[in-house]
């Protein structure tokens, strides 16, 4: 079974969704179910996980709506306010629905650089375990210092790295990333998502071989076993097709033995998110 293990949904909103700015202007509009389920059909794609892109508990909300209603959609990761004094309660709710299976906080838009290792947020987290949630990672390469130090603080957490941290890749940076990223994936319960790669290479004269050492890294570090294949659709779409998005995956991977190739493509994710 093929799983995209990263993907969004939503209304259009100008101001909810101000992070499209001019250069990813073909995205300012809807983007259903129905739109992927065709996209699904044509590139062998059995099921996904929708991932939160607004931080409100409306959009939980609004992707669960949506998994009830479309087989297809196996899990949801989800957002909730993990500082707030009511965090716990919100999670027990929530833990009543079989299709939210983790949450992600957008970091990567916190001016705080050690945002995640604050007591609040560590608190948070902290709950997590206890009802069997995921929690899904977003962040720059300039925050992975502290990426590194939180994971350690909580050992027995799922924790999963979406876009391979997002590297430098349209500018060449390499070094600092690989490093750290090396360090991180020492710590086995953290996995890595090949995704969201050509949105961080230029979006029009993209290559495979700028993104492949990229891949290749986090294959080396993290293993087959805690790597999941994810689109990022529709975000992915400014700069490639889906197809091309998967390919891209598919190539890197080839080399690999056949049940390596299927972890990555979707078993991984099933385990990860207990599908």
């Amino acid at each position: 079974m093929t799983i995209d293990s990263h993907q969004h949904f939503w209304y259009y909103d100008s101001t909810k969704h101000d992070w499209i700015d001019d250069n990813m202007a073909m995205i300012r509009r809807d983007f259903l179910p129905d739109d992927l389920k065709k996209v699904y059909q044509e590139n062998g794609i059995h099921g996904c996980l929708a991932i939160q892109a607004d931080q409100t508990l409306s959009e939980t909300n609004f992707l669960l709506d949506l998994a009830k209603a479309h087989d297809f959609i196996k899990g949801v990761v989800g957002w909730v306010d993990l500082r707030g004094p009511s965090v716990e309660k919100e999670l027990e709710k929530y833990h009543e629905d079989p299709y939210l299976k983790g949450w992600r906080h957008v970091v990567q838009g916190e001016a705080d650089h050690n945002f995640l290792l604050r007591p609040n947020f560590g608190r948070g987290i902290s709950f997590l375990e206890k009802y069997g949630y995921t929690y899904d990672i977003l962040v720059f390469p300039y925050q992975l210092g502290a990426v590194l130090e939180f994971v350690k603080k909580f050992p027995n957490q799922k924790f999963v790295i979406d876009h391979l941290a997002k590297p430098y890749i349209k500018d060449g940076h390499f070094e600092g990333w690989s490093v750290l990223m090396r360090e991180i994936a020492k710590h086995e319960n953290v996995y890595c998502k090949m995704s969201g790669m050509v949105t961080e290479a230029d979006y029009v004269k993209w290559t495979a071989e700028q993104i492949n050492p990229y891949l290749e890294h986090v294959l080396e570090a993290f293993g087959s076993n805690r790597i999941m294949y994810g689109s990022d659709w529709p975000v992915c779409l400014v700069a490639g097709t889906y197809q091309q998005v998967k390919q891209l995956v598919t190539d890197a991977i080839a080399d690999l033995t056949t049940s390596e190739q299927e972890n990555i493509m979707g078993n991984n994710a099933l385990a990860f998110y207990n599908l």
